[in-house]
C-alpha cells in the first residue's frame, strides 16, 4: 500500500514478541531479544528511543516458502471458494454452512511464498511433496497446535481468532517459527460479543482496508490505490485497541 499506518510498526512488534513468549513452549522461535540495549551489547549497534519498541534481533534461519494459514471459521475468500465448490483448498466442507460459521474442526490452508507474485493456494500434498510428508506434518500439526492455543486464550479476552498464519524456518537443522505472529496484518481478530453467524464480523484487523480496496474496485493487478484518512485513522486504531486487548486486556 502507498500509505503508512501510524503505529503499525511498533504494534505488529509488540504484539509478535507476545505471542513468541506465549507459544515458546509449543515450538522455538527466531527472536533473541527486543532490548535495544541488549542488542547494542551483542551487535555494537545503537539505536534511540525511536526503535525502543519497533526493532527485535533474531537468528537468521533458512525460510520454508509457504505461509502456513489456519482456518477457524468459513469467511472471507475461503467463503467464497465454499460457496462455488463446497470445499476449501481442496478441503471438504459440510453442506448449509453459514457465513462466519464456525467450523467443526479448524483446517490447514497453505499458500505458496513469494517474494514477487502472489502467493498461490495450495494443499498439504503439494507441500508434502515439495519439502517431504515429516516435515509437512510436523508444520501443520504445530499450526493446528499454536491456532488451538491462541483461539482459546483469546476468548477470554472476549476475542475471536478467525484466522491466521504462521511461518516457519529451519535453524540449525530444527523447524523453528519465524516472522510476525497473531498480529492483525496475519490474523482475523473479531468481536465476540457482537459476532453472530450470518453476518459481517466486527473486526479488529485490516479487514477496514481489504473492504475499501473490494469497494473501491481495485483490479488486483495496478498498483494498489491511496487509502483515504479516514481508513488510515481508523485502521491504526483498530491495531491500537487490539494490541491493548490482547496484552493488557
Amino acid at each position: 500500500m502507498p500509505n503508512e499506518i501510524p503505529h503499525k510498526g511498533e504494534i505488529l512488534n509488540q504484539l509478535s514478541i507476545f505471542w513468541f513468549d506465549k507459544t515458546k513452549n509449543i515450538i522455538k522461535n527466531h527472536l533473541i531479544t527486543s532490548d535495544i540495549s541488549e542488542i547494542y551489547k551483542i551487535t555494537k549497534i545503537l539505536l534511540d528511543d525511536y526503535y525502543k519498541r519497533r526493532t527485535i534481533l533474531c537468528y537468521k534461519a533458512e525460510r520454508i516458502d509457504f505461509e502456513c494459514i489456519v482456518r477457524g471459521y468459513v469467511f472471507g475468500t475461503a467463503w467464497k471458494e465454499y460457496k462455488k465448490n463446497g470445499s476449501v483448498c481442496g478441503i471438504k466442507l459440510p453442506k448449509g454452512l453459514k457465513y462466519s460459521q464456525k467450523l467443526d474442526e479448524p483446517i490447514f490452508t497453505p499458500t505458496t511464498k513469494s517474494d514477487k507474485e502472489h502467493d498461490e493456494n495450495v494443499d498439504f500434498n503439494y507441500i508434502s511433496n515439495k519439502i517431504g510428508f515429516e516435515l509437512a506434518s510436523k508444520i501443520r500439526e504445530i499450526s493446528f497446535k499454536i491456532y488451538n492455543f491462541a483461539h482459546d486464550f483469546l476468548l477470554n479476552k472476549g476475542i475471536i481468532l478467525a484466522d491466521t498464519k504462521f511461518e516457519f524456518g529451519i535453524l540449525d537443522g530444527e523447524l523453528i517459527l519465524i516472522d510476525e505472529l497473531l498480529t492483525p496484518d496475519s490474523s482475523r481478530f473479531w468481536n465476540s460479543s457482537t459476532y453472530r453467524v450470518g453476518f459481517e464480523p466486527e473486526s479488529y484487523d485490516k479487514q477496514i482496508i481489504r473492504n475499501y480496496l473490494v469497494e473501491s474496485l481495485w483490479d488486483r493487478k495496478s498498483p494498489p490505490p491511496s487509502l483515504p484518512k479516514d481508513i488510515i485513522e481508523k485502521t491504526s486504531a483498530k491495531y491500537m485497541e487490539i494490541m491493548k486487548l490482547i496484552i493488557d486486556g
